[in-house]
């Protein structure tokens, strides 16, 4: 049986395999109603990124309940992947005990941030792949929950298949990252980046975006994607608008985000009393996140 006719399917996954651009939405508040509110909130969301890094989320239990009250939504539920605290320096394993808390919770995929050599990228690798693709350990009792209902996905099934399922990425956010970007894109098993444009603007020496990079940044992220497909690696981008996201999506980025939980939420309340109150002026929008 084929990699592509065994995996475990999920809307990222589907998406990234007919080579169409996935918009998700990024989770910065703690709590499982909170996390399932935003997943079960528009029908155009393939997936949702539950930051554990910056985010207000733990990564046990916080993550591990987020995920199953995803899952919860049914079949067509967003993929949920969980961005872990550590950041790209585990090349020695040390950030492993994170990705597997993260994928024994049924998350579909793993981000890790401030990924720059491929040492560090093979490293995040074998710690989501089972062996011999891998080194990850098998045992929890509750992971395959989240992968279909109860008695349709055994945890016999979830082991023969996790590693055609799980999406495994890294974040190109550093000088470093970039200067290494062919050799990290070369790293097997690795199924795409995703540019961070806010470090790497601040790693390149340019201020943050607001809402949009520097142009010498924007030359990089276009540099990123191009390489990315040449090497056959997906390419995700973080935006903070539907506009912006529209724009990504054109330019061929693979996973696009198109707004943050907390942002969404203090947006609208400001849109909408603005309009209560009459301020025209109110809601022009710069830095976010």
């Amino acid at each position: 049986m084929s990699a592509a006719a065994s995996a475990l399917t999920h809307p990222l996954l589907t998406a990234f395999r007919a080579s169409k651009p996935a918009f998700g939405a990024w989770l910065t508040l703690p709590g499982f109603l909170a996390a399932r509110t935003a997943a079960a909130a528009s029908p155009h969301l393939s997936w949702v990124v539950i930051d554990c890094e910056h985010g207000a989320t733990a990564l046990q239990p916080g993550a591990a309940e987020s995920v199953h009250a995803i899952a919860g939504l049914g079949p067509a539920a967003p993929s949920t992947i969980v961005r872990i605290p550590a950041t790209g320096a585990c090349a020695d394993g040390s950030a492993g005990w994170q990705i597997k808390y993260v994928l024994d919770a049924g998350a579909k995929g793993v981000l890790v941030p401030m990924v720059s050599t491929a040492a560090q990228a093979a490293s995040v690798v074998a710690a989501a792949r089972f062996p011999p693709q891998g080194v990850r350990g098998f045992g929890n009792p509750f992971t395959q929950l989240a992968w279909g209902p109860a008695g349709e996905v055994s945890p016999a099934d979830y082991l023969a298949r996790a590693n055609a399922s799980v999406l495994v990425l890294v974040q190109i956010e550093t000088r470093a990252g970039v200067d290494n970007l062919d050799s990290i894109l070369s790293v097997d098993g690795l199924d795409g980046v995703f540019i961070g444009p806010y470090d790497l603007s601040l790693s390149l020496g340019f201020p943050a975006p607001a809402p949009d990079p520097h142009p010498e940044v924007e030359t990089v992220i276009q540099r990123i994607l191009a390489a990315s497909h040449a090497k056959g690696k997906k390419c995700a981008i973080y935006c903070t608008s539907g506009a912006q996201s529209a724009r990504r999506a054109k330019e061929g980025f693979d996973m696009i985000n198109v707004t943050s939980d907390s942002g969404a939420m203090a947006e609208s309340i400001a849109r909408n009393l603005a309009e209560a109150a009459g301020d025209a002026g109110q809601g022009a929008k710069g830095f976010s996140y």
